[in-house]
């Protein structure tokens, strides 16, 4: 099927691998161009049998409750993301000599000739801010595009719908880009690479690999992080276009080909004229929104891809101005008694809650969950000087624990051992009781949430509602 376009899909035999938010959709899409698709399943619970029906009835075979054979006569395998790529079902497809595609790929490939190009953003955390910052600022423009991939329109919606767009603000994960051979962006940048979801691609290396295809076939920048050397090491291993350029962001002065910071303003050397003497004024500090460290890269990271698009300086100023980040991060819930409850419940992970950990000085810390394999040694030795002291929740608490009587022997733990509806209350109160004026309690887990809730936003909802009960029975 080599790299080029599939142009006649009639009667050709597709295999979608999951049903869910990515496989529903590759389905109903193949169906619609004439290909005959079977879906797989792994699952075969209640929603897969709902699930199944709607698609039956639009004459898609269906077959639940075995992801595992491969079907008689496929001659592509679409998968969605999160299926692991040494599952038996793909180990048969290679042995058939079988291309494996994600949704992504998908898209890629159906893409008409005068298709918008991709700005695609990949890391470990920080994606869909960035991704939605730079939709901002691309629209301040006054470009048509839309934040896409994990996030905001499906990926294939944007390529096949009748919206038309100039440019696209494409949010990739590690998963995704595995399935995505032949994509090629414009521009990308990866954010920061941090251990995560080992567990599915079996080695740091394999995962740093998977974000490093980002970079592939670039035209225009490769943006990577000044402070992160993984990032610049993947742009080095990239093939890229000829003349494609890497461009740094950091939170310090920049040097030539890079963005970065001076006396609380956002600058550009990187798409100016004479960058080795001259710098271009983007935005300041205070445009962003929160204005902690983390989320200053992601606005320097944003503004480099979009100045690699051609955008102008004054619509980064006002993409950014016109910014709200989403609920549950870094989200202020309240002031009680002159302590601030922050609520980044979106910290799932040990480089995300470290970020959130470095934005304040003092902290009553509220952390735990299911720690998916991660250790806790690195983030709380950077933290321990800022702990006034740690509530933990969740089923494996006590890694944290033992990481902060390593690290932090002198900081006070309370080890809340229940996971009933009420932890969360108890745990915003045994907070208040060690924080002080001036202080800072920070939920940033470092960890999933499904332990105890259906995802991080009800986690985050849970806090919001225990910190607003704490407000409304205080003085």
């Amino acid at each position: 099927m080599g790299s080029g376009q599939v142009t006649d899909w009639q009667g050709k035999h597709v295999t979608v691998a999951g049903l869910g938010v990515s496989g529903i959709p590759a389905a109903k899409v193949l169906q619609g161009l004439g290909a005959v698709v079977t879906v797989v399943n792994d699952g075969d619970d209640e929603r897969a049998r709902v699930q199944a029906a709607e698609l039956e009835a639009l004459g898609i075979t269906v077959r639940l409750g075995d992801g595992a054979t491969l079907p008689q006569g496929t001659e592509l395998v679409v998968t969605a993301p999160g299926w692991k790529p040494d599952k038996p079902l793909f180990t048969a497809a290679r042995a058939a000599g079988l291309e494996i595609w994600g949704d992504v790929e998908l898209a890629w490939r159906l893409r008409g000739p005068d298709a918008a190009p991709w700005l695609a953003v990949t890391g470990t955390n920080g994606k869909t801010t960035t991704v939605q910052m730079l939709a901002s600022i691309l629209t301040a423009a006054g470009l048509r595009t839309a934040a896409v991939g994990n996030i905001g329109v499906s990926l294939l919606d944007a390529v096949l719908g009748d919206e038309e767009y100039d440019v696209l603000a494409v949010e990739l994960s590690s998963y995704q880009l595995h399935w995505a051979p032949s994509l090629r962006a414009h521009s990308a940048a990866v954010l920061n690479l941090a251990p995560d979801h080992l567990d599915w691609h079996g080695s740091m290396e394999a995962y740093a690999a998977d974000k490093g295809r980002v970079y592939e076939g670039n035209r225009i920048a490769c943006v990577y992080n000044v402070a992160d050397k993984a990032t610049e090491d993947l742009v080095r291993e990239a093939d890229v276009e000829e003349g494609c350029r890497a461009v740094g962001f950091t939170l310090g002065t920049p040097g030539p080909s890079q963005l970065g910071v001076v006396e609380g303003i956002l600058v550009d050397r990187a798409f100016v004229e004479n960058r080795q003497k001259n710098a271009q004024e983007l935005a300041e500090v205070s445009d962003v929104n929160p204005p902690a460290p983390h989320n200053i890269a992601n606005a320097l990271a944003a503004a480099a891809l979009a100045r690699a698009y051609g955008v102008p300086a004054a619509a980064v100023r006002d993409g950014l101005r016109a910014f709200t980040p989403d609920a549950h991060r870094i989200a202020h819930v309240a002031d009680v008694d002159g302590v601030a409850y922050i609520d980044d419940s979106k910290a799932t992970n040990t480089h995300a809650a470290g970020a959130s950990l470095a934005a304040y000085e003092s902290i009553v810390w509220i952390a735990g969950g299911l720690a998916k394999g991660a250790t806790f040694d690195e983030l709380v030795a950077g933290a321990a000087g800022r702990l006034r002291g740690v509530v933990l929740i969740g089923a494996d608490r006590a890694l944290i624990r033992e990481a902060l009587a390593r690290h932090a022997p002198e900081v006070p733990v309370v080890d809340l051992d229940r996971t009933d509806t009420g932890a969360m209350l108890a745990a915003v109160r045994e907070a208040r009781t060690l924080a002080r004026t001036g202080d800072t309690v920070l939920l940033a887990p470092a960890c999933a949430s499904m332990d105890m809730f259906v995802n991080y936003n009800r986690r985050g909802d849970a806090f919001a509602e225990a910190v607003r009960e704490l407000a409304s029975t205080d003085g």
